[in-house]
């Protein structure tokens, strides 16, 4: 996995405007997927991100970017933590609520709608999807808005905008590292 894939697929998180990013990767060797994700962790780690192999399957991983303070927060919130509870997350720990994530999600099964807490999704566009399914939904962007379309739609301008301007700065020869804001 190259640092401009990961430019394309985190900007937001690397910008500090989200708590974290979502996304696929193909692989040929774990191994050596693992040395990328390791070497990617040596130039994140200090500004306060981590970059971590969720799920492994069919040659894809599903890798997880996050800013460990801002998921902190996120998954702190009263509203949160009592959506993950009725989830059945047996401890809400930030380090126990991954390793819960971690596991549902290499059990198959039906995909975890939970996880949009950990994207920064808004708690109550979270437990619209839980509870109504995209049919329910007010409107769809970047995942399924149930709340405030309005602040929805200026957040995902704001991914887009960001994401552009992340790459077309990684593409000029700015280097991961000074995409990566400390927040």
């Amino acid at each position: 996995m190259s640092e401009g894939y990961l430019v394309e697929k985190g900007a937001p998180t690397l910008a500090g405007l989200k708590s974290g990013n979502l996304f696929s990767c193909a692989y040929g060797s774990k191994k050596r997927l693992f040395r990328e994700i390791a070497a990617i962790n040596r130039v994140i780690v200090k500004k306060g991100l981590r970059l971590i192999p969720l799920r492994f399957r069919e040659g894809r991983a599903l890798l997880y970017l996050y800013r460990p303070a801002m998921l902190g927060r996120d998954l702190a919130r009263p509203e949160a933590a009592d959506l993950l509870k009725e989830a059945g997350y047996p401890e809400l720990s930030q380090n126990k609520c991954l390793a819960e994530l971690m596991r549902r999600l290499r059990a198959g099964g039906d995909f975890p709608h939970e996880i949009g807490l950990f994207l920064g999704y808004p708690v109550e566009d979270v437990r619209g999807f839980i509870e109504q399914g995209a049919a329910g939904s007010k409107y769809c962007g970047l995942w399924q808005v149930y709340g405030d379309v309005n602040r929805a739609r200026r957040l995902f301008a704001s991914y887009k905008n960001c994401t552009a301007r992340w790459v077309a700065r990684f593409n000029r020869g700015v280097p991961l590292e000074a995409l990566t804001e400390s927040v």
